[in-house]
């Protein structure tokens, strides 16, 4: 039976980097962002695009122009959530369903907004990318584009790092080098393996 770790964490925390220490380890993990991407190049173009008109070039999603859009007004969100989530869980449990046929022990849900969305039910464990708020906010601001109301209106989407700690069963400190997270990553999968 294969072990299904969601993985979450803030934006700025670290979880991008967390991930692909896992799947450098030969888990497989299922990266939700990623997904969304190739949706926005394929099977939700159509859709996305009767929602939100002109935001699609060369049948692709154009990012910034559904930022614009959405950003900061939370019924066009939820409008999108709506054509992408179910999009998403249904890309995700193909992913599931390789990774049992192929025996894995142990899989990784990637969700940035894993408690947000109720991901946590899908999952038997969750462990949580974490760092200290001002670590967070140098990560974050240093990204081209951002700015203090954008890193503000990102935050007020996410559940506190605080709230997400809390409910984690695992927290991988993201704030002492790569070596310390990995080091983190690697008793993780020792102990859910065995409990697969």
């Amino acid at each position: 039976m294969t072990f299904i770790l969601g993985l979450t964490g803030s934006i700025g925390m670290g979880k991008s980097a967390t991930a692909a220490m896992f799947r450098a380890r030969g888990v497989p993990v299922h990266d939700a962002d990623a997904t969304v991407h190739r949706l926005y190049a394929g099977p939700a173009v159509e859709a996305v695009e009767a929602a939100f008109p002109g935001v699609s070039v060369d049948g692709v999603i154009d990012r910034a122009k559904l930022g614009r859009q959405v950003f900061g007004n939370a019924e066009a969100m939820r409008t999108l959530e709506t054509i992408v989530h179910p999009l998403v869980h249904a890309a995700e449990q193909d992913f599931l369903a390789a990774a049992r046929a192929r025996g894995a022990n142990l899989a990784v849900l990637d969700i940035p907004l894993l408690y947000e969305t109720g991901g946590e039910r899908r999952c038997r464990a969750v462990a949580v990318v974490s760092a200290p708020a001002r670590i967070q906010r140098e990560r974050v601001m240093a990204r081209p584009g951002m700015d203090e109301e954008r890193f503000a209106v990102i935050l007020a989407r996410q559940v506190p790092d605080v709230e997400k700690r809390r409910r984690a069963h695992f927290i991988i400190d993201s704030s002492k080098g790569l070596d310390f997270a990995q080091s983190q990553v690697d008793a993780i999968i020792a102990a859910l393996s065995s409990t697969a």
